[in-house]
């Protein structure tokens, strides 16, 4: 009974294997045109970041807009309220300036709440908020400049990141779908089955790697190059952590499956 258990139970982990394989494929598919989204952004991104760092001071206060030309403004405003507030998780120095002044600076300005200038602004003091564009880039008083997060110099290189990750983890859903599909055929054909690799917290770096690629080439190059080299250090960290993993208890299964035996036995008798 036992033998005719196991027996019936081979075509159903051949079945089971090919639906895996065919699902890790389509995940694979899936993330391969997700990983394409944030791609499609970069060059765009990449160009207002060139933009930005070419950027000069307005004109006479001016507001160059035109052909794409745009300017660093000063706008000089009074302080209405300040004081920590919640963004998201996080704890801000917000910033109200008096109305009316020009877009972006009618907008709260979230600066660090442990920066130097969360312990000088208070209402009803004079501060000088630097745009461009439609974004605050920096506020600065009596000498002191604390400069935002999330300007257009960093966009290219975090969906760069954004991308990797998607890229990497479709490359593991092919690899994946290879492994069931490679099961089904030794289920099929008698040969030991190798197992599956359980990935675990070996799956953190396929988010972690990537992000911390654009991080750093964020802080050594610009534009294009800071992608480039974005892709090129992950890829240098990606390729051999995934081929070690793919090598991790990869040793084939010790036990034989039905009809082995027997095999085994007439080999040794010839």
């Amino acid at each position: 009974m036992a033998v005719r258990s196991a027996e019936r139970s081979v075509p159903e982990r051949i079945r089971r294997e090919r639906w895996h394989a065919a699902a890790w494929t389509l995940l694979g598919l899936a993330l391969s045109a997700v990983a394409a989204v944030p791609g499609s952004f970069v060059p765009g991104r990449v160009a207002a970041e060139a933009a930005f760092e070419d950027a000069r001071p307005c004109a006479g206060g001016a507001a160059a807009r035109d052909d794409g030309a745009s300017c660093l403004r000063t706008i000089r405003g009074t302080v209405i309220s300040a004081g920590n507030a919640k963004s998201g998780k996080a704890t801000v120095f917000r910033v109200m300036l008096r109305p009316p002044v020009p877009a972006p600076a009618d907008q709260p300005i979230d600066l660090d709440a442990h920066g130097d200038l969360s312990e000088r602004i208070e209402p009803g003091e004079r501060v000088s908020v630097t745009t461009w564009r439609d974004d605050v880039v920096a506020v600065s008083q009596d000498g002191v400049r604390e400069r935002l997060s999330g300007l257009p110099d960093e966009d290219p290189i975090m969906l760069t990141g954004a991308a990797l990750v998607c890229v990497w983890s479709a490359v593991l859903a092919f690899i994946a779908a290879f492994g069931s599909a490679r099961r089904a055929r030794r289920l099929a054909t008698g040969r030991p089955v190798v197992p599956r690799i359980r990935m675990g917290a070996k799956s953190v770096p396929v988010v972690v790697v990537p992000l911390v690629a654009a991080f750093t080439a964020g802080h050594f190059w610009d534009t294009w190059t800071a992608v480039v080299m974005t892709v090129v250090v992950w890829a240098l960290i990606a390729v051999p952590a995934t081929i070690l993993a793919l090598r991790w208890d990869r040793e084939p299964s010790s036990t034989p499956l039905p009809g082995e035996r027997s095999d085994a036995r007439l080999t040794v008798a010839d």
